[in-house]
């Protein structure tokens, strides 16, 4: 969820080459004078409505990811660490491809509606759970709701902005990111130091009822209701949707098979990919796996960037809780300023002027991505100072905000108005499968050399020393952000592939 969409180019829409025409694009404010803003009197609701979603959702990836830790160990389900990231992004695809064609049916008010009521049930789920398990089903639950909401925040700009707006827009959403990366952290550790893990959980879902206040009237007004022209589409591809459940259930058995070391896990692992491999060819534009030229290379590589950077970031709190003795507070704040720095990477790649050095961009965040993920794993090193991993992550969230911002430009000028959810529903699956494939490859990994041994409890019982009671598991931790960076790597090369 850290990849929420920010970022669009400037241009006007008749010079977009996305096959837009005058009349989808939102009035000008006060007689086109060419001023109007996001907070101008016809757009500032739905912005401040949306922008707080966003804020929602940012709240609970920060609060969420800190108090991981404890609540799988309580769980006895650090063996199943994986599992409770891999289960979001996994049902998550089911999400995104409803949502895009939803979106492009009916508009992206009910999938919007109907995602963020998902996304609080299934927090409450977890939040409750008395076995990892239940955990787990419960951010599957949640992964629904993110991913029709996702995809709905990406059509709803699309049909409530005029172009020249939408950089702002999208700029916003990353600078939604910046207080709860900030003071998410330091929150929900005290919480969780202090009340219990499951009220970082279940305190959440209160501020739903915010947002959908604040946002659901405008949105009513301004983006309600089927795209022009989607009465001349085809009745809606229920054909999609069960590709989209095919790639959920083939993505589930592979992190099943990746968990077990048995032989047998072979006929799980086979069966995954003969359900995944032609569903995502299906679902995903033609060339997507290949890098084609355009709009497939900037699929996948919004897939690269998103699941080398999100996995590996996944494992940081655990990492420092178990293996150099941090707090789970102090484990949190370690990533606190990449919030900023995302949003400052997103403001740059905004500005008018570097539109014609978009690949530029592309390619030197991807580097900076790779950087960030390669040196992660020298803070096992003892001698090495923890404050020095802050500054390489800050680094690589800005590579991230330079790359993901620029992804979601070039997406909507490659889309026309009709095929907007679409298309946006095929980023955001490239993301949220790229995070199943490469949690069940990196879970893997982590399981075979020893990782489901580390225990925070042993650690918080420790007076002092990096590894709390004899749990060191640095090849584990090693493992995962090698293949990260490796990843990464390979996202330089295809972004010289993104226009055609």
């Amino acid at each position: 969820m850290a990849a929420i969409g920010e970022g669009n180019t400037g241009a006007r829409a008749d010079e977009s080459g996305s096959g837009a025409r005058t009349e989808d694009v939102a009035p000008p404010y006060e007689g086109g004078t060419g001023k109007e803003t996001v907070l101008s009197g016809p757009y500032r609701p739905l912005t401040l409505g949306i922008v707080s979603v966003v804020l929602l959702i940012a709240f609970e990836a920060t609060a969420v990811g800190t108090a991981m830790p404890v609540a799988a160990d309580e769980l006895n389900g650090i063996a199943l660490y994986a599992y409770a990231f891999s289960a979001f992004f996994t049902t998550s695809i089911v999400g995104m491809v409803s949502s895009g064609q939803w979106c492009d049916k009916r508009g992206p008010l009910p999938p919007l509606a109907t995602g963020i009521a998902a996304f609080a049930t299934g927090l409450v789920l977890s939040g409750t759970a008395v076995t990892m398990w239940i955990f787990v089903l419960g951010r599957a639950v949640q992964g629904i709701g993110g991913g029709l909401v996702i995809v709905a925040l990406y059509v709803t700009v699309s049909r409530a902005f005029p172009e020249k707006l939408r950089p702002t827009v999208m700029a916003a959403f990353a600078a939604s990111w910046v207080v709860p990366a900030i003071v998410g952290p330091l929150i929900s550790g005290t919480v969780t130091e202090h009340l219990g893990w499951r009220w970082v959980f279940l305190g959440i879902p209160v501020l739903v009822v915010v947002p959908l206040v604040v946002m659901l009237p405008p949105l009513k007004r301004k983006a309600s209701g089927p795209p022009e022209g989607a009465e001349n589409q085809p009745p809606a591809d229920t054909r999609r949707i069960r590709l989209a459940l095919a790639v959920a259930v083939g993505a589930g058995l592979l992190q099943y098979a990746s968990q077990d070391l048995r032989l047998i896990a072979l006929v799980p692992a086979v069966a995954g990919a003969a359900l995944l491999v032609p569903s995502v060819r299906a679902l995903l534009p033609t060339g997507t796996l290949r890098a084609a030229r355009g709009l497939p290379a900037v699929v996948l590589l919004r897939g690269m960037a998103a699941g080398s950077y999100i996995v590996a970031e996944s494992f940081i709190p655990l990492m420092l809780v178990t293996q150099r003795g941090l707090s789970v507070t102090m484990a949190g704040l370690t990533l606190a300023a990449g919030g900023a720095t995302w949003a400052l990477g997103s403001f740059i790649q905004s500005r008018a002027g570097l539109e014609a050095h978009r690949e530029r961009l592309v390619r030197g965040g991807m580097a900076l991505v790779a950087f960030s993920l390669a040196y992660s794993p020298l803070v096992l090193i003892e001698s090495v100072p923890v404050w020095t991993l802050t500054l390489a992550m800050a680094l690589g969230c800005f590579g991230m905000g330079l790359v993901i911002s620029s992804l979601s430009v070039l997406l909507l000028r490659l889309s026309a108005p009709e095929e907007a959810g679409r298309n946006s529903a095929a980023l955001q699956l490239s993301d949220g499968l790229s995070n199943v494939l490469l949690l069940a490859l990196t879970g893997a990994l982590f399981a075979a050399l020893g990782g489901g041994s580390v225990s925070v409890s042993a650690t918080a019982d420790a007076a002092h020393g990096a590894a709390g009671g004899g749990a060191a598991q640095p090849g584990a931790f090693t493992a995962i952000y090698a293949v990260s960076a490796v990843v990464a790597l390979a996202g330089v090369g295809v972004a010289g592939r993104l226009r055609k």
